[in-house]
């Protein structure tokens, strides 16, 4: 006789490291999927079994596969010992556990480390390929579309590192070394210079303005290599001849009148990492080598100056979006951070049109978009970086306007931004981090001469 006791079978699946699947009606199991959502290391009885999108999966490195002849050997002992069970009783919890106890020489042979591993390698498939409808659809269409242009196919690491296949564009490249998020596995380091990006939407009057100072400050920086202005205003594009000669090529592009035109994969990038500027940015040279070599740790992440939050707002039951200077944050703006250039193809060919007509019409929020798509990708939060307070409080073109952020209108569309863009995501990718990075002895007090970056400390 057997006692059966209750039990909540959520938390009991949470709770476990190996989950038994054997067949069901047919080869296929729904538990199948409720063990990768529940980070359970998935023990198939189900010999013959072809597993879902095993073309490009590899599924020896999630789950561990059994022989289902050894439930059927613990059904025959039940019936030698005058038991009466019906077939759907072999799924009952108590069956599978004398299941469990035949195989104990595969399960108890998995190290600890290799557990880690599964249930990690659980998450990321689960993440990346099996948590809606819609991603299961795409990646089928991925898959169909990876054989008939074989050419650009995405290979097997592709698929089976994070973030995905379904993250990884092959019409960017099929190179590994090309996508900021292999550079660790590959032992691979980002590149050592970087390519400016200006979005300008003032027209050009004189040469003391904010951008011409920017310039100036950019070509001192040794790591800088290339400066792209995107021409934003409704004025036309200025004469080649008015832009001031700079120690490195300087590009001039029709931005067409588009907030979103900023981060459009701009074939003159020839560099991985960019830095991406507002025209009234207010930044030291010693600020922009500091931060680029903080990118350089951190490739696949947002890294820059200001900082900003969001927040759950459990009245309202909608998400709020702070600017107030705190120590805890989930945004960099990108006014003034560093970032891959293939975050500008995800940026143009991976979120929906909608999303970036959004943008375009309230000429607004492309900054907090973009970081909604770094951390989906990453599951990581940007990293802020050391810089003077100053630049929160300085108006933005030439003292005759307010700043942005205090205007009442620009924050409400903020607030709504941030919810329309978690309801597409279908959920809230943002991440809050109190990380910050500062040079060696930034504020310490010590001889500024003893300073790498001395101007930092002398404004």
């Amino acid at each position: 006789m057997f006692l059966l006791c209750r039990f909540d079978y959520q938390e009991l699946l949470h709770n476990s490291t190996f989950c038994l699947v054997p067949r069901g009606r047919r080869l296929g199991s729904f538990r199948f999927l409720e063990s990768l959502q529940a980070a359970c290391v998935p023990v198939l009885l189900s010999n013959g079994w072809e597993l879902p999108f095993s073309e490009v999966i590899q599924w020896n490195q999630a789950v561990i596969e059994g022989d289902e002849r050894l439930l059927l050997q613990v059904t025959v002992r039940l019936s030698e010992n005058h038991v009466s069970w019906h077939h759907s009783m072999l799924l009952h919890p108590t069956t599978l556990l004398l299941t469990l106890l035949q195989v104990p020489s595969t399960v108890r042979a998995v190290g600890i480390e290799r557990i880690l591993a599964l249930r990690q390698r659980t998450q990321m498939l689960w993440e990346a390929y099996f948590s809606s409808v819609d991603k299961i659809v795409l990646t089928t269409l991925e898959i169909i579309k990876d054989r008939v242009y074989s050419h650009i196919s995405r290979n097997k690491m592709m698929w089976n590192s994070l973030p995905g296949g379904l993250m990884v564009l092959p019409e960017y490249s099929t190179h590994l070394a090309h996508y900021p998020f292999y550079y660790l596995q590959l032992g691979l380091s980002p590149g050592q210079d970087f390519t400016a990006v200006i979005h300008t939407t003032s027209p050009l009057l004189s040469q003391s303005q904010p951008i011409m100072k920017l310039l100036h400050v950019l070509s001192k920086s040794t790591y800088c290599s290339q400066i792209i202005i995107v021409w934003n205003s409704e004025k036309p594009m200025p004469h080649r001849s008015k832009w001031p000669a700079t120690p490195v090529p300087l590009t001039v592009t029709d931005g067409r009148r588009k907030t979103s035109s900023r981060f459009l994969p701009h074939a003159a990038i020839e560099t991985e990492a960019v830095l991406s500027l507002d025209e009234d940015s207010v930044l030291l040279t010693s600020e922009i080598n500091f931060a680029f070599l903080v990118w350089r740790s951190f490739p696949e992440r947002i890294v820059g100056y200001p900082p900003r939050s969001h927040f759950w707002e459990p009245v309202k039951k909608a998400w709020g979006y702070t600017s107030k200077w705190t120590n805890e944050y989930s945004i960099v703006l990108t006014g003034a951070a560093f970032y891959h250039r293939y975050y500008h193809h995800l940026f143009s060919h991976y979120l929906h049109s909608s999303l970036r007509t959004l943008v375009d019409r309230t000429m607004n929020c492309e900054d907090i978009l973009m970081n909604f798509l770094v951390s989906s990708v990453t599951h990581l939060p940007p990293v802020k970086v050391a810089q003077r307070k100053q630049y929160k409080e300085l108006p933005t073109i030439q003292g005759t306007k307010m700043a942005p952020w205090a205007n009442p209108e620009h924050f409400t569309q903020r607030q709504e931004c941030v919810n329309t863009f978690a309801s597409w995501f279908g959920y809230m990718p943002l991440v809050h981090s109190q990380f910050r990075l500062d040079p060696v002895l930034f504020k310490d007090h010590v001889s500024v001469l003893r300073k790498r970056y001395k101007d930092l400390e002398r404004v």
